[in-house]
């Protein structure tokens, strides 16, 4: 990320939500255990006066994936159908319905191919979530949602990669399997990724 000469010395800071949707919460097409609860505990701060300069939110979108689908998943590379692109299960959850209004920003990810990374999508007009997070002169990130040990991951990853000051909330994730959370909690710590439980 270019260093902003204005913002030399200034912390902006920036919430994103990742993959807070129905089709990874119980009852979803590829549930998380606890992704219910994640999406209330993510409505209860963004209600509140959070304190963000910037909220972005990510969603799987996904038109025709390709081999990212599969009849016969691995749960590696290969999942089963989940986040198609205009049904309900890809919307944002309904609990962030009422708090939309303090949503910055939204972007999708994966429509013809695996995405992973909330920086593998863009908005409406077409911008990636990079530029949306240079554009407002933003520097430090708080990365929540669904699932910890994958696009939270991805994402995480991503921001710092890209020179951001990055940490995730673990109290607002959920994961799927204590293994992939093990490999997710090692690449953190590789790429300078902070987890706290909470702000």
């Amino acid at each position: 990320m270019a260093e902003n000469p204005d913002q030399r010395g200034h912390t902006c800071r920036a919430l994103l939500v990742v993959d807070v949707q129905p089709t990874f919460c119980e009852g979803g097409a590829l549930p998380v255990e606890g992704g219910n609860a994640v999406a209330a505990r993510v409505a209860d701060v963004l209600a509140g006066d959070h304190g963000y300069d910037l909220v972005v939110t990510t969603q799987d979108w996904h038109i025709d994936p390709g081999d990212h689908f599969s009849d016969e998943p691995d749960f590696v590379d290969t999942w089963p159908p989940h986040g198609v692109a205009g049904t309900a299960e890809a919307e944002l959850h309904p609990a962030l319905g009422p708090v939309s209004d303090r949503i910055d920003s939204s972007v999708r990810k994966g429509m013809h191919a695996a995405a992973y990374s909330g920086f593998e999508g863009v908005d409406n007009d077409g911008t990636s979530l990079n530029d949306v997070l240079t554009a407002a002169g933003v520097t430090d990130v708080d990365v929540v949602g669904i699932a910890f040990d994958h696009c939270v991951r991805a994402t995480a990853v991503d921001a710092a990669v890209n020179g951001y000051t990055t940490t995730v909330l673990e109290e607002f994730s959920a994961s799927v399997a204590p293994e992939t959370e093990a490999v997710a909690r090692s690449q953190f710590a590789e790429t300078g990724v902070a987890v706290i439980a909470s702000r």
